[in-house]
């Protein structure tokens, strides 16, 4: 693990961003006293949303496509 300067970082932040990218963590100091970590992100695992996953959470009202009040259409139109 490497330490860093502030201004060091802020200078090229692009080649420090490689580097985590590779793998590496660095630290980030600054006035000589460590203050953050750089560290990459563990990948996310995307997979296929399971089927039913909020079953019996929520019902569709049945007035769900009627038209909205007045008041509330006044509203959204800045009448």
């Amino acid at each position: 693990m490497d330490t860093v300067s502030l201004q060091d970082l802020q200078q090229d932040p692009g080649s420090f961003l490689d580097r985590v990218e590779a793998g590496e963590r660095i630290i980030v100091s600054r006035e000589g006293r460590p203050v953050a970590e750089l560290r990459p992100l563990a990948p996310s695992v995307r997979g296929p949303r399971p089927v039913g996953l909020a079953v019996g959470s929520f019902t569709v009202p049945a007035d769900f496509d009627a038209p909205l009040p007045e008041d509330v259409l006044r509203d959204f139109e800045g009448r």
